[in-house]
């Protein structure tokens, strides 16, 4: 009964934090319209309607999240967001520009999000399908590739949208720092999947189901 409370108090906690996420993203979106500047609103306005997504799919799908992972979700859209916007204490420059750690923080939180994601699906379709079977070790290795690949991808987009920019006389929305800043960019790529990877597939678990829960539903519709 204690626990049970105290799972309730924590999901409360957890609600209002997205909540006030969400509200300093608006706040961001708005400073950034207001400056005209493209690379802060864009940012900030991306992130906060991937933050709405989990509602619209209980909403539209009945597909419920874990307040948890969205407040995870919430909390790497939000920094990232964050990231954009100059600030008077750094001298008005962002903490992206500022701060030497600030890219490899989102980074590392960015791609544990991609590796959460491809594990809850992976397990899913494993129950549901017997020719899926990845043992913990493969299944190890799997989310640390995916991870990099994604994290390749990531970057030859920031690249080509930094192309696009200049030729189009346009404010970056994404921006690339050279060579040892991508390297550096998809080792905390590879970081953030490992943390998912040891340590973050028993929290996957829920939405895991929730994925195997919809695919078998639909299954017997049919």
């Amino acid at each position: 009964m204690i626990a049970e409370k105290q799972v309730k108090k924590t999901g409360r906690v957890e609600r209002i934090l997205v909540r006030i996420l969400q509200v300093l993203m608006l706040i961001i979106f708005a400073l950034g319209l207001y400056y005209g500047n493209s690379g802060v609103f864009v940012n900030a306005g991306v992130g906060l309607f991937v933050t709405f997504l989990p509602g619209i799919l209980k909403r539209r799908y009945d597909f419920t999240m874990n307040i948890g992972i969205v407040l995870w979700i919430s909390v790497a859209m939000f920094l990232h967001a964050f990231g954009t916007l100059p600030l008077p204490g750094l001298d008005f420059l962002s903490p992206y520009k500022a701060v030497w750690w600030w890219d490899h923080m989102t980074h590392a939180l960015s791609s544990s999000l991609v590796a959460g994601a491809a594990y809850a699906v992976t397990r899913a379709l494993m129950e549901y399908t017997e020719y899926i079977n990845m043992p913990p070790r493969f299944m190890f290795a799997y989310l640390l590739i995916f991870v990099m690949a994604f994290g390749v991808l990531w970057e030859l987009l920031e690249f080509y949208i930094g192309v696009v920019s200049q030729l189009a006389g346009a404010e970056e929305v994404l921006t690339q720092y050279g060579l040892d800043d991508t390297v550096l960019d998809l080792m905390y790529n590879t970081l953030g999947g490992l943390l998912v990877a040891i340590f973050g597939t028993a929290h996957l678990a829920g939405l895991s189901d929730e994925l195997l829960g919809r695919m078998e539903g639909e299954s017997a519709e049919r």
